[in-house]
């Protein structure tokens, strides 16, 4: 399972045998979950347990590091 980055508590990452699945990212903090797909633009996929504020900070984050996901999803996927 692929870290790409950890900051402010939020770990981000993807798992390995997704290379079928558009380009996206996982995010999680003790026991909530969020899943954001990253093309054609970032979008909620699916959650658990964040509350509607802390989804809103997440979807910020993961727009402000949206290349860099692509970029570590690409690489990793030989794509």
């Amino acid at each position: 399972m692929p870290e790409v980055m950890r900051t402010r508590g939020f770990r981000f990452f993807f798992f390995s045998r997704e290379e079928h699945e558009p380009p996206h990212i996982h995010v999680e903090r003790a026991e909530k979950y969020a899943k954001f797909w990253l093309e054609p633009m970032v979008e909620l996929a699916g959650s658990r347990a964040f509350r509607s504020h802390e989804l809103t900070v997440l979807r910020e984050m993961v727009e402000e590091y949206r290349e860099q996901f692509i970029l570590a999803w690409n690489e990793y996927h030989n794509r």
